[in-house]
């Protein structure tokens, strides 16, 4: 395990949040699955604009954590010690 790449985990575990996180507003109107689609959001409520005459530029983050995209991140760091 040394020798692993861990930009690689980093690609793995973005990608399960990603997934994990589609696969749970796919399933999160299906009855017994709205538990999958359960979460929190973090971010700014307004994003924040800088205007420089000729350029605006609006700057703006926002983060839904749900529990499909734990479960994701999980079985992605799982994966990776199979890679």
């Amino acid at each position: 395990m040394r020798n692993k790449n861990y930009w690689i985990l980093l690609v793995f575990i973005l990608s399960g949040i990603v997934l994990g996180g589609l696969i749970g507003s796919f399933l999160g109107n299906v009855s017994g699955f709205e538990w999958l689609n359960y979460g929190q959001n973090f971010g700014l409520e307004n994003p924040i604009i800088l205007n420089l005459g000729i350029l605006i530029i609006t700057f703006g983050l926002a983060i839904k954590i749900t529990i499909a995209s734990i479960i994701g991140m999980i079985l992605s760091i799982i994966a990776y010690r199979f890679v």
